[in-house]
Order: C-alpha cells, then sequence, then structure tokens
C-alpha cells in the first residue's frame, strides 16, 4: 500500500534553522536561489541562542594589536592542530565582515566608550576578541538573521523532521520529511541540500542541548555516503548547571568566568592555579595576585598587560579540572564545584550578566550577585562533523553541503569559546554561496517516489508493531550509558563494552512500539529519533576507541598525554554496506605562508610574555 505525500519543489533546501542555517538561507535567497529551511523545531528555538558569551572576530576593538593572524594561530592552537588550516584561515579573515554586517542588519552589540562593538575575553584567546550582547549574543544573532530572512522570500516549514535523504546515483536530490503535528509526509526536491542541524550532545544524559540535539544532520549525512571527521572529540563545557536535577546541565555562559568569575572547591581554594598545562604557562597567571590584577585592570576599561587568570584556560583544561577535583572529594555538594562572580557587585553583574542572573533566580533559588553558583561539566558540542570542503562547504557527496555544528574541520579537537557563533555565519554564508551557483546550472530533480515510499516505510514501522518496549526507557537508559562509559575520561574497556551496548540498543530501537498514532505523538519521534542516535553514538566511540591518546575534547585515562604521531591522523568515519567503519588519514600539510604566520604569532606572544614577566617583578 502507498502512502499519500504533498511534492515540494526548490533549488535550495537548508536542513535546520539556526545561525548556520538561516544564513546560509540568506546567501542563497540573495543568490536568486529559490530557498526553503526545514526545522525540527520553531522558528527562534536553536542552539545558537545558547552561545551567550559572544561571537569571536578579530574587529581590534578592544586590542589593536589583535588581527586575522593572532586568531588564526589561536583557533589552531586551540585545536591541538587537527583544525582544518584552510577552514581556520577563512575563519579568521572572514569573520570581522560577517559580524560588521549582522551590525548592518540591525544586531545591537555592547559598545566601547568610543561606540565600536565592545569585545570581551574569552578562554583560549591571546585578545578581547568576543563581539557580544550582554550574555545573550547567540539570541540577538538569531533575532537579526531571522528578521534579515523574513525579508529574502525563503519558505519555512516548521515542525518537520527530515529523515531520509533523495539521491540520484551518487548526488543528493532532496528530502522526505514528515509533520510532527500531523504525521503527514512531504518529498522535497531540490537541487542543493545544505545540513545545519547543530550537534549530537543529546547522546549524553548530563548535556546542555534540549530535546532537538539527537545526531539528524549526521545521521543522514553517514546514511547517504557522507564522511564525518574528528568524531572522538566531544566538548564538555566545563560550567553547566547541576542543581536541581530539573535544570542539570543547562548552560553556564564562559561569559562569567570572561568578567571574572572564579572557580572553587568545597575548601574554598582557587584550585585552577593547580592544573596550568605547561604548553600554557607562560599566557596565565601564577598567583591570586596577579589574576586579581588582571581583574581589576579588565573592569576599569584598560587593556590587560599582566596574564588572564586560570580560569580562562581552554575548555578541555577546565573541565577535565573541575572532574579530578569532584572525583578528589573536593567538589560542591552537588556533584559540582563553584564559580563565583559576586564580589564584582550586584549593578556590574546585573549589566554583565542579566541572563546569568535571572537563570539561577529563577531555575535555582540562586542570587549570584550575593552567593557562588554550582556549576560543573555537561556535554555541550562536537567538533566531529560532516567532512566538508573547507571554501564550498560540500561535503563529499555531490549537492550535498554542510555547515555549523553538523559540520567538522574548523575545531579539530577542542573548540574555543566564541568560535562557534563566527563559525556558523562565515560558513554559513559560504554554504549558501556555492549551493546556489551549483543550483545555477542544473535541472530541477525528479522525485523518485520509490525511495519516497521506502523512507515513508521504514518511519511507520515503530507505529505497526503491535506491542514493544517504551522508547522513552530505551532513549533514558543509552544516555545513561554514554555518559558513563563515553564520557569525559574514556578507557579501551569501557568503550569496547558500548559499542556492544550500542548494538543491544539498535535491536531494542528496531522493537519498540510508541502507541499506533502518528498525530500529536511523542513516542514516535523518540522511537525514530533513536536510529540517529545509535549510529551517532556508535560513529563517536569508534572513533575515540581508536585515537589511543589524549588530546582536547578525547581523554583517554589509559593513554594520558598526547602523541606526536596521532597529532598528524585523523579519523574518518564512513558507513559500508550498512557498518558504520572507521579509518585513518593523515592530516594535511599546512602551507608554508601560514606557517610563517604561526612562527610570527609565537614570537609576538613569547615577547609579550616577557615584557608581563618584567612588569611584574
Amino acid at each position: 500500500m502507498t502512502e499519500e505525500y504533498t511534492k515540494h519543489e526548490y533549488d535550495v533546501i537548508v536542513i535546520g534553522a539556526g545561525g548556520a542555517g538561516l544564513r546560509a538561507a540568506i546567501e542563497a535567497a540573495r543568490s536568486g536561489a529559490k530557498t526553503a529551511i526545514i526545522t525540527k523545531s520553531l522558528l527562534g528555538k536553536a542552539h545558537t541562542v545558547m552561545a551567550e558569551g559572544g561571537c569571536a572576530a578579530a574587529l581590534q576593538n578592544a586590542d589593536p594589536r589583535d588581527g586575522w593572524k593572532v586568531h588564526f594561530h589561536d583557533t589552531m592552537k586551540g585545536s591541538k592542530w587537527l583544525a582544518d588550516w584552510k577552514m581556520a584561515e577563512f575563519h579568521a579573515k572572514e569573520a570581522p565582515d560577517r559580524v560588521r554586517e549582522l551590525e548592518q542588519w540591525g544586531a545591537v552589540f555592547d559598545r566601547t566608550p568610543e561606540n565600536r562593538i565592545n569585545q570581551r575575553n574569552f578562554g583560549g584567546h591571546t585578545f578581547p576578541r568576543l563581539a557580544h550582547v550582554g550574555d545573550a549574543t547567540g539570541l540577538e544573532l538569531i533575532r537579526t538573521l531571522q528578521e534579515r530572512g523574513i525579508h529574502e522570500g525563503i519558505d519555512i516549514f516548521m515542525e518537520y523532521t527530515v529523515r531520509h535523504l533523495l539521491k540520484e546515483g551518487d548526488r543528493v536530490t532532496g528530502c522526505v520529511a514528515y509533520t510532527r503535528v500531523d504525521g503527514d509526509f512531504h518529498a522535497f526536491s531540490g537541487k542543493s541540500v545544505i545540513l545545519a542541524t547543530g550537534g549530537i550532545t543529546r547522546c549524553w544524559s548530563v548535556c546542555s542541548g534540549s530535546w532537538e540535539y539527537t545526531g539528524d544532520g549526521h545521521a543522514l549525512a553517514l546514511w547517504a555516503g557522507a564522511e564525518l571527521r574528528d568524531m572522538e572529540f566531544v566538548q564538555f563545557h566545563p560550567t553547566g548547571m547541576v542543581w536541581p536535577p530539573s535544570v542539570r546541565g543547562i548552560l553556564v555562559t564562559e561569559g562569567v568566568r570572561g568578567e571574572g568569575g572564579q572557580l572553587t572547591n568545597s575548601e574554598n581554594e582557587r584550585f585552577m592555579f593547580d592544573y596550568v598545562p605547561e604548553r600554557f604557562a607562560g599566557d596565565h597567571a601564577d598567583t591570586i595576585e596577579e589574576s586579581e590584577q588582571w581583574v581589576n585592570e579588565v573592569v576599569s576599561g584598560k587593556l590587560a598587560t599582566v596574564r588572564r587568570p586560570p580560569e580562562l584556560l581552554t575548555r578541555d583544561v577546565v573541565a577535565k579540572a573541575i572532574n579530578s577535583e569532584v572525583k578528589a572529594g573536593r567538589g560542591s555538594p552537588h556533584g559540582g564545584v563553584f564559580l563565583d562572580i559576586s564580589y564584582r557587585g550586584e549593578e556590574a553583574i546585573l549589566k554583565k550578566l542579566p541572563s546569568m542572573h535571572h537563570q539561577f533566580k529563577e531555575l535555582a533559588g540562586v542570587d549570584i550577585t550575593k552567593e557562588p553558583m554550582e556549576v560543573g561539566p555537561t556535554a555541550h558540542y562536537v567538533m566531529g562533523g560532516v567532512r566538508v570542503n573547507a571554501e564550498t562547504q560540500e561535503s563529499n557527496v555531490p549537492g550535498l553541503y554542510a555547515c555549523g555544528e553538523v559540520a567538522s574541520g574548523l575545531h579539530g579537537a577542542n573548540r574555543l569559546g566564541g568560535n562557534s557563533l563566527s563559525d556558523l555565519i562565515t560558513f554559513g554564508k559560504r554554504a549558501g554561496e556555492f549551493a546556489s551557483k551549483r543550483a545555477e546550472d542544473l535541472a530541477q530533480p525528479n522525485i523518485d517516489d520509490a525511495q519516497v515510499q521506502t523512507a515513508i516505510k521504514v518511519m511507520i514501522a515503530p507505529l505497526q508493531r503491535e506491542k514493544g518496549e517504551n522508547p522513552g526507557r530505551i532513549y533514558d537508559e543509552m544516555r545513561d550509558m554514554m555518559q558513563a562509559k563515553v564520557g569525559i575520561i574514556r578507557t579501551k574497556a569501557e568503550m569496547q563494552e558500548a559499542i556492544e551496548d550500542l548494538k543491544a540498543f539498535d535491536e531494542r530501537q528496531e522493537a519498540c512500539f510508541p502507541g499506533a498514532s502518528r498525530k500529536y505523538n511523542s513516542g514516535w519521534h523518540q522511537a525514530l529519533d533513536l536510529k540517529n542516535m545509535v549510529d551517532v553514538s556508535i560513529a563517536a566511540t569508534l572513533a575515540a576507541l581508536t585515537r589511543e591518546e589524549s588530546r582536547g575534547g578525547h581523554t583517554r585515562e589509559d593513554f594520558p598525554g598526547e602523541l606526536e604521531q596521532w597529532g598528524k591522523i585523523l579519523n574518518i568515519i564512513y558507513m559500508e554496506d550498512g557498518e558504520i567503519k572507521v579509518r585513518q588519514e593523515p592530516l594535511e600539510e599546512m602551507r608554508s605562508d601560514l606557517k610563517d604566520v604561526i612562527d610570527e604569532v609565537k614570537a609576538m606572544i613569547a615577547e609579550r610574555a616577557s615584557e608581563q614577566a618584567g612588569g611584574g617583578q
């Protein structure tokens, strides 16, 4: 029996309506392409909103010594030298123009006394570089892009979930989706398809992502024949809420530490001084006095001439340090540590961190102007994703593009805070530009009814079983397993167990029963999400099992420390005959002029550190 479905035709189809998807759609529409956005949730409900701290771009407003070369160096260093250097170059050079473009489109950034866009400090950045709107930068970015997108004539399909990419030979020609409210089916013909679906962090039980973050785009790409890279690198943001249980994992912006927030343990010690890696020693304060001097300079509006507090080390270092303190029995009452900004005073906090004040007051009954927050690591961002061409954002599957968190390359083993927002607008623009260029010369693809009917058959399969396990139980148990066995600290034995567990979860999801109705059935949506989550979790675990070292967002207890040979190798995940596999590829050697840029910036930073050391004596 065939199912009815509605047909649509577009030049460019964008799956996802966060910052990357909106920016891609705007660029495609501006280029003259008939453009659609398909979003699993409602417009405005994007994880871009969670990027509270700011958007990293070398505008040179806060410090004239900054520039694209320093930003490029910081991104490569933060990535543990695994980033795609071509993407890092495009990003560092183009991000300032993308931020100024947002300003022209109506984004209201915080200002300097000279009325330029203000920039704040963030972990891993040599200079204050994050353009911000208090602690609601992502919200302002989404607001601006949505308003701009409305005027470009983009068609938007809200609460549609894409479950299948249509193909003709090797190339992608559209997608199949269902409506989450009524369960109706829709087939979209597209000359180019852009994935902008965000991340995978819902695969872990303590995460900052909401229900949408189930790895849809990663799975769609893998099923369509695209390659993924860097899937072992999952960023556990150092500071998520830990109490009460209902809000566990919700993000606490790095902006709190950027404004001088101090991390302490149950013994009231600022423990981060004990965790500064040797490679960062020249950049960060050795003493509380030096750290306090840095805060005083920043608060007074001066350029900080002393080294930054150790709380502003890269996210992987801070997350592991917090994890170590909790394991050593020096954690806060609810299994985290304390983050205190109260010494800055009520006026400064309400001006600089209004969202954080509201969040803790409403959700935890804590007034951050008077008492410390309890925070701990939360699965926040995946550095891995669809492998794309640095210039065009096209995957190895013709016609399939990816941008934002679902794409990989820019962040390598570890993403710097603030680079996510500038990633979205820089590569969202590029994806839209090149996807629309490709569409110019192509005829409208036909919708293959046989493929659509096969996709629909897979979608309705859970509804046609007469009995089975509740998908919600499988969902919860799988997330708990990933948290326990493929979390912030990993071992070979636990990950091998995880692979076997995931095979069992795969069998369970194929037999679950969410009820028979297609209307308003959240259990059905969850039953379908389970397949994404199983495959994406296998991809992440397989890559993590293969990389026998610790680097960035990947920490092996049985292989502590970085190994030189692994600093030149990428793990590539692909699907063959329905099986997810991994292979290694050598990292492409950096262009010689960019090697010179790295050396130039290193020399500048060393000279600056020497001056700071002399000034402190």
